[in-house]
């Protein structure tokens, strides 16, 4: 969808970016968490994320592996945004929640459609794995994932959002962990 803003556009909205600041993982009751959880993505070359997992290819879901779960994790929520969107807040592209804590990683696919994992609402308000589709023109965009282990389970249902995660995360999160991905449309 992005990809056919014309290049000048994207090139006129560069300094229009959220940043970190603004990401789940730096909210106020999250930043102090341990980062002990260890989040890799086998496909990852460096940093640059695969074309197939984004508009410009397949835009299904990456697999991830994860290591470093605290003893006493009822649940694993993983959410990822991208830090660099043209808008006001980062744009939500997976939210996964009751992930459980004996799960080692998940499937490239898992969260593209249709899906059986419990998946909230990205930023296009669907349930399921949102594709990186940056401006052309607009630059890098950082792709944050942002895995999270709770302490009880979170009681998240349905199709929750942004808010309704962040709230759950800091009323339960013990721990978290962090990978990068890069990807810029040429």
């Amino acid at each position: 969808m992005l990809e056919h803003i014309p290049r000048k556009i994207g090139e006129a909205l560069k300094d229009i970016r959220p940043g970190f600041e603004k990401l789940v993982c730096t909210n106020t009751g999250l930043s102090d968490l341990p980062d002990t959880l260890e989040l890799g993505m086998p496909a990852l070359d460096g940093t640059v994320l695969p074309p197939r997992f984004t508009a410009d290819g397949a835009g299904i879901s990456p697999a991830l592996t994860w290591s470093g779960v605290p003893e006493g994790t009822a649940e694993l929520v993983l959410i990822v945004e991208d830090a660099d969107a043209p808008s006001p807040k980062p744009l939500v592209h997976l939210i996964a929640y009751a992930i459980p804590p004996e799960d080692a990683g998940v499937p490239e696919g898992a969260f593209s459609k249709p899906t059986t994992l419990a998946v909230g609402k990205n930023s296009y308000l669907s349930s399921s794995w949102l594709a990186p589709d940056p401006p052309t023109g607009h630059g890098p965009h950082r792709y944050v994932f942002q895995l999270f282990a709770l302490d009880s389970l979170s009681m998240l249902s349905g199709s929750p959002g942004r808010r309704d995660v962040i709230a759950t995360l800091e009323d339960k999160a013990t721990a978290r962990g962090l990978l990068l991905a890069t990807y810029e449309r040429a």
